[in-house]
């Protein structure tokens, strides 16, 4: 089999992490598989990649100082303790001391200028995962496989310029993985790809979005014809709710793509929303497996043929960190183009949109935002068209939050909006606006924050997902 395994921070946060990690490609090595390996970067490091850029814009370079120092210390650990042979861990160090000289002159350089453009930003994010590859590529040649690490333009991945959120091109992509990654792969060398960066066609870096990691494993899989992708994380599989809210949540053993998608779009944090765009087309299954427990089978992402759709509602998920806007106006109702004004407002601002409702009277619109960029969005609607004669009010919510109730079997079953909001206002949850996918897979809406975990609650036990995913296992 073909297999492209990803392995997220958190599973190789450690040593016992990463020796970990490399004895789970050792035993697949072992039964023959041809293996293609993704790596995130190192916990809390891109976090702390976004924070150094913020402070090197002020032109302070102690902080700077002070973080490579941190930064290229943990990596430096982690590769004394994993690596064995000297002339291995040799490599390793000359690579991340190369790295990191990288790194720091262009900080200096983002710190002189006092200026970080979107193309600087993406080149320093990808460092990361450009430390982090090398220290898995060591370790796993010090067990004694072969391996290679490239960044993922070295791989190939080629994206628009888009910077923060490329978009792949994918004819290009499969050309150009093709021609870097087959040659290795037929040589018995497991590539080890940098995950979340890629490059535009003129070699310009440039990111797939925070989490992106996975979409670089599903990119890399559809790009090579992979048999499955399997994305190792320090959680059991999808489940039915976040266990930290529903104590009674199970994990969903099989579901298919558009679940998965709806899942991901509305908050489940186990896979990248875009990470299974790629691998649809071909229909290959994606299963998200537990590094910490390896007798643990985890979720199967796959096609309608592959997964039955059984029960009405398969998962119940919550977004948290969003803010609701409502626009108002006697005027608007029958107004053509009001909201295809506010959005191509939004749009231009580069504030997304996650959810839409507009009322029935046709005299308002409200929709959900990323809750930092609710006062941008706000200031931009009232600077624009607050005061026309159609918009009277612009208004924003901070304390809110996004629920979502998703399940294939909703599609046509009559009466599951109703149980939805006779479950929620039964424990007296206060609902604030609504939307249903035009796919049918999903029905959210907007409830005060406080009260998002007894809406999750309420909606797992009336849909009794705890048994329905026992019975199914």
């Amino acid at each position: 089999m073909r297999i492209i395994m990803k392995f997220g921070g958190a599973s190789i946060g450690d040593d016992q992490g990463i020796s970990h990690a490399i004895s789970i490609i050792n035993d697949f090595a072992k039964k023959g598989d041809q293996i293609l390996v993704v790596v995130s970067a190192l916990p809390n490091v891109t976090d702390e990649l976004v924070n150094i850029c913020e402070k090197a814009i002020e032109g302070n370079l102690k902080p700077i100082t002070d973080f490579m120092d941190r930064v290229h210390e943990l990596h430096a650990q982690m590769a004394r303790g994993c690596i064995h042979n000297p002339r291995l861990l040799s490599e390793v160090m000359d690579e991340l001391d190369k790295t990191s000289r990288e790194l720091e002159e262009i900080l200096h350089s983002v710190a002189k200028l006092m200026e970080l453009t979107p193309r600087s930003r993406d080149f320093i994010l990808s460092f990361g995962e450009k430390m982090s590859a090398p220290l898995i590529c060591g370790a796993l040649k010090d067990s004694g496989l072969k391996a290679r690490w490239l960044t993922g333009c070295e791989a190939g991945i080629t994206t628009d310029e888009n910077f923060g959120e490329a978009k792949p091109l994918m004819d290009l992509t499969i050309r150009r993985v093709n021609e870097q990654l087959e040659p290795l792969l037929k040589a018995g060398t497991i590539p080890i790809v940098a995950g979340y960066s890629a490059c535009s066609p003129h070699g310009t870096t440039t990111t797939l979005g925070r989490g992106g990691s996975d979409y670089t494993a599903t990119l890399l899989g559809a790009a090579i014809g992979a048999d499955e992708v399997v994305i190792w994380k320090e959680v059991d599989g999808l489940m039915t709710a976040d266990p930290k809210i529903e104590p009674n949540a199970k994990v969903l053993e099989r579901i298919s793509y558009a679940e998965a998608s709806e899942m991901a779009y509305f908050g489940a944090k186990a896979i990248h929303p875009k990470a299974l765009e790629p691998v649809i087309v071909k229909q290959i299954p994606v299963r998200i497996r537990s590094s910490n427990d390896l007798t643990a089978k985890g979720t199967l992402i796959a096609g309608e043929g592959v997964v039955r759709s059984e029960g009405v509602v398969k998962a119940v998920t919550c977004i948290d960190k969003v803010g609701m806007i409502s626009v108002a106006g006697a005027e608007v109702s029958g107004l053509a183009g009001i909201a295809a004004r506010v959005f191509n407002v939004l749009s231009e601002s580069g504030i997304n949109v996650l959810m839409i409702s507009q009322s029935s009277s046709e005299t308002g619109i409200s929709f959900v935002t990323p809750r930092d960029k609710l006062r941008r969005a706000t200031n931009v609607l009232e600077l624009t068209i607050l005061g026309a004669e159609y918009v009277k009010n612009v208004t924003a919510e901070d304390d809110v939050c996004v629920i979502a109730a998703v399940g294939a079997g909703m599609r046509g079953t009559p009466g599951v909006a109703a149980r939805v909001f006779k479950a929620v206002a039964e424990k007296g949850v206060n609902v604030r606006m609504i939307a249903q996918g035009s796919s049918e897979l999903n029905i959210s809406f907007v409830v005060p924050e406080r009260e998002g975990p007894t809406a999750v609650r309420a909606l797992h036990d009336e849909f009794e997902l705890a048994k329905f995913a026992q019975a199914n296992r």
